[in-house]
């Protein structure tokens, strides 16, 4: 029911949000270095804000996503601020944005209001997926924000299997030569 009620969530705000919605594509996404994202080169209008970021995940790779506002007080110019309200990962097989199959990957949806949110998933099938960033820029100018994801080779499990067979003949080698 929570997925449910998460996924309706997202919808709703996608589709009431107005100009304050963006849609970004990362592309495929590689072990190794963080993937930064941001909200633009330009401050998000004040109020109501939903950004969503599509990308390839590989297969059997666990991520990290972490997404940080980037207040900034400019005197009597103005201020650059926002604060999140969710920040989510949603699955969605077939590539295409809103259909029937995309779904809120379980673990992955966290809540605000806060300055700064993040969350971790263990090995996945990979696949297209997208998160989606909610908040609302509290700045006088609007709100700037930045994130990465992070992902993490995980040995397949021909490789597990290596490794296990290998610790077993070095324990049978071991052994051998102790005996001796």
């Amino acid at each position: 029911m929570k997925k449910l009620v998460l996924a309706a969530a997202f919808a709703v705000l996608g589709a009431s949000s107005g100009a304050n919605a963006a849609i970004y594509n990362l592309g495929p996404l590689t072990a190794g270095a963080p993937i930064p994202f941001n909200s633009g080169t330009t401050p998000i209008v004040p109020g109501v804000f939903q950004d969503i970021f599509t990308f390839l995940l590989p297969a059997n790779g666990g991520t990290g996503y972490a997404v940080q506002d980037l207040s900034i007080d400019l005197g009597a110019l103005g201020t650059i601020s926002s604060v999140f309200t969710t920040f989510g990962l949603v699955s969605n097989p077939d590539g295409i944005l809103f259909n029937a199959d995309d779904a809120v990957v379980p673990g992955s949806v966290v809540t605000g209001p806060s300055s700064a949110l993040s969350f971790t998933l263990p090995g996945n099938g990979g696949g297209s997926a997208y998160i989606v960033i909610q908040g609302i820029a509290t700045g006088t100018l609007g709100g700037i924000y930045n994130g990465a994801i992070s992902v993490s080779a995980v040995p397949e499990p021909g490789t597990w299997g290596m490794l296990a067979t290998g610790g077993l003949l070095l324990g049978f080698a071991l052994r051998r030569n102790r005996t001796k």
